[in-house]
Formats: C-alpha cells, sequence, structure tokens
C-alpha cells in the first residue's frame, strides 16, 4: 500500500458545519499516524470509517487550540473501547501538562499508557519503524511551533517473476534476493540481482507545514517532497492580517513549493472569512502550477 494522507480537516480557528480544524491521517500499509487534533476529529474519524485502535503515534505541531481541542475527546474513547496498546504523543513542551491535568481533576484513569515525546528541536528525527522516519520541520509563528516530514523506508526489490522461473530460484531464496543479494545456484553459478529483480523504487516523502508566516528557512530542510502541504490561511488582500498573526496566504505557499521542489502543493488552514476557496487556487497556479485544496474526506497518494 502506497503511503497516503486523508484530510480530516482544513479550517483554522472556528469550526463551521462545512469545514474541521486541523487533521490528518498518514496511513502506510500496517500503520496509522494522526497530524494534529482539532475539535471534533475523532467524529471525523468515524465518518470515514477509521479503525481508530490502529492510531499508535500522534504529532502535535503546536499548542493553539484548533491543532489540539479534540485530543482529550479522542483518548477518552480510546479508554472508553477498552484499548491496552501504549499511545505515543509527539508534540511541543506544554502539551503532558495540559492533558495530565485534564484526566487527573476529572478523576479519570485510562486502560492504556500515554507516552509523551517532546519535541525541541528543528530536523530532529522524532519518530522510526519499519515503515516511516518522521523529522521536525522549523516553522515561524506566535510560538513554538513544528511542520513534520514524512518519508517512506526503503521498502525492498520487486522480484521479476519471469527472470525467476528462468534462472529457476527457489522459493527459500527470493526473500534474500528482494533485499538486493545475487543469487547463487546449485551449480555455483552466481546470477546478478539485477537480472531477479526490478530497480529500487525511490522512498516517497509528504511534508506537512502547519501554521507559519513565510519563511524561506524552511528551504534548508524541506527536499524535493513528492506532497507539501502548506497553510494558506489568508489571500493577498489580506497581507497585513497574515503578517500580524504569523499567518501565509496562498502565494506564499506557492512560492515556498516552487522553490523547495514539491511535486504537488496541498493548501489548507483556511480562514472561515472567504466563501470559496478557488481564489487560493487562482493566487497560487501562476506559481505552482499543480496546486490543489486540501478537500476534508479525500485521500491523497503520495508520489501519485
Amino acid at each position: 500500500m502506497p503511503l497516503s494522507v486523508l484530510i480530516l480537516g482544513s479550517g483554522s480557528a472556528l469550526p463551521t458545519l462545512n469545514s474541521n480544524q486541523s487533521a490528518q491521517l498518514v496511513e502506510t500499509e500496517s500503520e496509522l499516524y494522526l497530524i494534529d487534533c482539532g475539535e471534533g476529529t475523532q467524529i471525523e474519524l468515524r465518518r470515514r470509517k477509521v479503525r481508530i485502535q490502529r492510531i499508535n503515534h500522534i504529532f502535535i505541531s503546536h499548542l493553539h487550540g484548533d491543532h489540539f481541542f479534540g485530543l482529550v475527546g479522542l483518548m477518552s474513547t480510546l479508554h472508553l473501547l477498552g484499548r491496552t496498546k501504549d499511545l505515543h504523543i509527539h508534540a511541543p513542551k506544554g502539551l503532558e501538562e495540559i492533558i495530565r491535568i485534564q484526566f487527573r481533576d476529572a478523576g479519570s484513569h485510562l486502560s492504556y499508557q500515554t507516552f509523551f515525546h517532546e519535541m525541541n528541536g528543528s530536523n530532529q528525527l522524532i519518530h522510526e519503524d519499519k515503515n516511516v522516519q518522521v523529522r521536525s520541520l522549523p516553522l515561524k509563528h506566535r510560538i513554538p511551533t513544528f511542520g513534520f516530514l514524512f518519508k517512506e523506508q526503503q521498502k525492498d526489490r520487486k522480484l521479476d517473476p519471469e527472470a525467476l522461473k528462468e534462472y529457476k530460484v527457489p522459493n527459500f531464496a527470493r526473500k534474500a534476493i528482494s533485499k538486493g543479494e545475487d543469487y547463487t545456484n546449485e551449480e555455483g553459478k552466481v546470477i546478478a540481482n539485477e537480472k531477479l529483480s526490478f530497480p529500487l523504487e525511490a522512498p516517497v516523502q509528504y511534508a506537512y507545514c502547519s501554521d507559519t508566516a513565510y519563511s524561506e528557512e524552511l528551504l534548508q530542510l524541506l527536499p524535493e517532497v513528492e506532497l507539501l502541504y502548506h497553510e494558506s490561511t489568508f489571500l493577498e488582500k489580506d497581507r497585513e492580517r497574515a503578517s500580524k498573526t504569523y499567518h501565509s496566504t496562498a502565494k506564499d505557499a506557492a512560492r515556498i513549493a516552487n522553490l523547495s521542489g514539491a511535486k504537488k502543493l496541498l493548501l489548507g488552514h483556511f480562514s472561515n472569512r472567504y466563501k470559496s476557496r478557488e481564489s487560493f487556487l487562482k493566487e497560487a497556479r501562476p506559481i505552482f502550477p499543480d496546486s490543489y485544496i486540501a478537500e476534508e474526506g479525500e485521500r491523497y497518494i503520495v508520489g501519485a
């Protein structure tokens, strides 16, 4: 299964009947990772038929409420459904105290252990497993804020069934070939791996850049990702407001995508002052043609 991103919420501070606060689900073949958890996230997860007990790692970009107000509710639901697996939460300093106070003063005890991993630097490897590496990205906002860079781990080589048949490769040898090893047959002849498998597919990368003012400092740590999500809270006509609140315009997001060499841009974190989101595309596409609206409920394949 390819790396994918499900948009659960792409609105900014105020939730509306038509837009949810920030939340996304990154999915691999065997794992689910939640990025941000605005108010109502667990409702959207249920609406999209996500098996929430598969979420073991949650990444919170910063401590403005529209990015974590849904967390206590989600954690409570996991408890009520009988969760026993550990839950890991990666966030800036302060979130652990906020969450533990709420459960402590409510006299609540969770059925599972929660581990908070404090983020305190940019380009920090904050999580790694067999599927992905996750690094923090420095963002420019009013309080400490981090983006997240998800990099797929290198996959095994795909075997060429016709070649395996031609060289009479037994089943027991195929796993080693998928790991890049050559094959030595019964006569002692070495068959090069390149003759038995297809070229390696380069790992894909997804970057999530939440609340931030325009900052070219980000480019130093932002590789040529296949998919970039960059906030675009405002349009150019409200640039003064964007500057005061340390947010970006659609034009800013497009410039970052263009300069970073990204393949595709998703715009999000829209202010609800705008009735139509098409205006964001009109500003972004002249600078970066492969710009799209992060549509809630849509799943985006990284690299497609």
